[in-house]
């Protein structure tokens, strides 16, 4: 009786052991063959794009929409200042969320919960575009980099994740650091912050991808297209080649559009897949830690 039971049991855990991977495969495969038809459709050549609405491997290798994008000449100036904006702006973010979220996460502090209250709702209502391209403009940040920075410097999702994980922490690590000689910085950069490694390369991935994807900041703030981050002038590229595509008489001068634009998401993409697997495995770790006390 005891053997049956196991059998069925361990044929029931079989069945679903298949069902549950037929369907996560279906789901990776769902979401892997869409990005695999725009790096395919990147490098086709004219003729299959045209001919073709999905591509997952072309038959003819050709570079020309990588060749028209890389011949602008403010390509690589554009990608430098995208660069630097996300280091930059992703040290100051997590400078700044560290340091308020761990100021937050102690019960002690004097306001703690208004401060708090005002986080929270910053996140359901803020002042708008307006008031903010205002506001930008009055602190003489318009046409600077610093712009793309200041006004997004603190995300406050990400701040209330970190506020959690410090509060996660025992409180008796920071008792111990005291009674030892440390003051509140000593205790912070000594003790929290290496526990804190996990959610700070969560966060940064978090705000990485942000200031990499910085568009419609840049669009309001910055008006001197030599100072255009990638995100920007890659849009650029994609209206002036609709519009020559549109107007040219022989598809061999000019990539098509459409070929354009998927060389375009590559381009905008390839960066970030080459640094998340830098901190994938803090990813997950970083995001449950931050959000199980509150």
């Amino acid at each position: 009786m005891a053997r049956s039971i196991r059998k069925k049991e361990s044929a029931g855990s079989i069945a679903f052991t298949v069902a549950n991977s037929t369907l996560l495969i279906l789901i990776a495969l769902a979401c892997l063959l869409p990005f695999v038809n725009v790096i395919a459709s990147s490098f086709a050549s004219t003729q299959e794009v045209v001919a073709k609405k999905f591509i997952l491997f072309p038959t003819t290798f050709s570079l020309d929409a990588y060749r028209y994008i890389l011949s602008t000449p403010t390509i690589f100036k554009s990608l430098a200042v995208s660069i630097g904006v996300t280091l930059v702006g992703t040290l100051v973010s997590m400078a700044l969320t560290a340091l308020m979220a761990y100021g937050l996460s102690r019960k002690y502090l004097y306001g703690r919960n208004a401060i708090n209250f005002i986080v929270v709702f910053s996140m359901l209502f803020s002042g708008g575009m307006i008031p903010t391209f205002l506001v930008v403009k009055s602190l003489g940040l318009i046409d600077s980099y610093w712009s793309l920075i200041l006004p997004v410097a603190i995300n406050a999702f990400n701040l209330i994740i970190m506020r959690n994980f410090f509060q996660a922490l025992p409180d008796s690590l920071e008792e111990s650091a005291k009674m030892d000689g440390c003051n509140d910085f000593g205790v912070f950069f000594k003790i929290m912050l290496p526990l804190a490694l996990p959610s700070i390369a969560t966060i940064s991935l978090f705000y990485g991808v942000a200031y990499w994807n910085t568009y419609m900041n840049a669009i309001m703030y910055i008006t001197d297209s030599v100072k255009w981050p990638i995100q920007v002038l890659l849009r650029q590229i994609v209206i002036v080649s609709s519009g020559m595509q549109a107007e040219s008489t022989s598809v061999d001068v000019v990539p098509p559009a459409q070929t354009i634009k998927m060389a375009v998401i590559v381009i905008a993409t390839v960066p970030m897949l080459i640094a998340y697997p830098f901190v994938q495995k803090h990813f997950v770790k970083g995001a449950l830690l931050g959000s199980v006390k509150g």
